[in-house]
């Protein structure tokens, strides 16, 4: 049954998607060139997008949710309508067997580009991309890839956790408390989480040395009730003014607010969540590479060029791209806040200095920002990077940097 899905899809795809031509689509709202191909009208009509979640696509905040705002904003931006060309199968939790079922229902229904938001997916993605060969698979926060059906993509999120870091350790001094509380998915065990936990702890460190920044591991992406056991946990036991998170609700933030103390959310702008503690969140604005992706997908015109016609098996943006930044500063931010971040977004938009070099920056209360060559440092004392010795490689961020920098403690 599934080969004969797969076969109804690819007679469905050569009619209904443009040739490969390596030039962006058309936007909808413009008018076909005169000799424009009599197939590119119905190409954009005809196209469906599907994606497998493992929140509900109902969430308000967080992960599933910063997700389905990209994509739908993505598709809106190509006048793709999302009330008929976007299929979704949610609440899929990691399991290989119930992530293959989704994707089965998601070809049966036509989609063209299927989306897999998280990492534990990618082994039945890798596996369906080589099944259904017609089809595209397009798995987020993963390493797996194959030369042309299957991509993954991430980004640099360890730059605007730095900013995050910015306006948590200028909210510390104003507080008087140097410590920090950080609720996280895992720690070491994946470079993602640990990459995330170390650029937050720098940009604390650039205002507050004193500072240091305890974790607690949760050994899940999602899981609201010890989200919020466990930043009362920070708060209670270990003093922490300041609460951030690794993990996909707001509950960290809203448990920071009970408190009466502050907090720094991630993946979207929690604010809304806990008015009186959130200060800003390191966000993922998804709809830069899903549009992207989409735009590929409907110029590659057969679902084996995809990977070509994107240039790269994975997509790597940050700041400089768009793809992460911070959520707008709420009024709970200390003075300095809003200057110092921008300052340090515009050095590593240019390419001057990025996070985890042999060059720390220096942020007084007002701002102003210098750089001072200093060694990398892990939390065994390791020299990571020398001073003034150039950031660590794409490589380890993504895939080996199963450390903490100094000044984490795991709590």
């Amino acid at each position: 049954m599934k080969k004969i899905i797969a076969m109804l899809l690819a007679l469905a795809m050569a009619f209904g998607l443009v040739a490969c031509g390596g030039a962006e689509a058309p936007a909808a709202t413009e008018a076909p060139a005169a000799d424009a191909p009599a197939a590119e009208a119905p190409a954009a009509a005809d196209f469906k997008v599907g994606a497998v979640y493992i929140n509900s696509k109902n969430d308000t905040a967080g992960y599933t949710f910063a997700h389905h705002n990209g994509i739908t904003t993505a598709m809106k931006e190509l006048g793709l309508d999302p009330a008929t060309q976007l299929v979704i199968v949610d609440e899929v939790p990691e399991d290989k067997e119930q992530v293959l079922s989704a994707i089965d229902t998601l070809v049966g229904e036509g989609a063209n580009i299927i989306f897999g938001i998280s990492f534990g997916y990618i082994d039945a993605m890798e596996e369906a991309a080589a099944e259904y060969t017609d089809v595209i698979f397009s798995h987020g926060t993963g390493y797996k890839s194959n030369e042309t059906n299957f991509n993954n993509y991430f980004g640099r999120a360890y730059q605007a956790r730095y900013l995050a870091g910015i306006a948590a350790g200028m909210k510390s001094l104003e507080m008087g408390n140097n410590n920090i509380g950080y609720v996280a998915a895992y720690g070491t065990e994946y470079a993602e989480t640990a990459s995330g936990i170390n650029g937050f702890a720098l940009g604390v460190q650039a205002v507050n040395p004193n500072a240091t920044v305890f974790v607690k591991n949760l050994g899940a992406w999602a899981d609201e009730v010890n989200e919020s056991a466990f930043a009362v946990e920070l708060i209670d036991s270990f003093g922490c003014g300041v609460i951030s998170q690794h993990c996909d609700s707001a509950q960290p933030q809203i448990a920071a607010e009970n408190a009466g103390v502050f907090g720094c959310g991630y993946n979207s702008d929690m604010t809304p969540d806990a008015p009186k503690a959130h200060l800003t969140a390191a966000i993922w604005n998804w709809n830069v590479y899903y549009r992207t992706a989409m735009e590929a997908a409907m110029n590659c015109g057969t679902a084996d060029k995809f990977v070509e016609t994107m240039g790269t098996p994975a997509y790597y943006g940050g700041l400089a791209e768009g793809f992460v930044d911070v959520s707008p500063l709420s009024e709970n931010c200390a003075a300095g806040t809003a200057e110092a971040i921008e300052a340090v977004k515009a050095l590593i938009i240019s390419g001057e200095w990025d996070v985890f070099s042999g060059t720390k920056l220096e942020i007084a209360a007002d701002g102003t920002v210098t750089k001072v060559d200093a060694p990398l440092v892990d939390n065994a004392g390791n020299e990571i990077v020398a001073a003034g010795g150039a950031s660590v490689e794409d490589g380890v961020i993504t895939g080996t940097m199963n450390y903490f920098v100094a000044g984490v403690q795991e709590a």
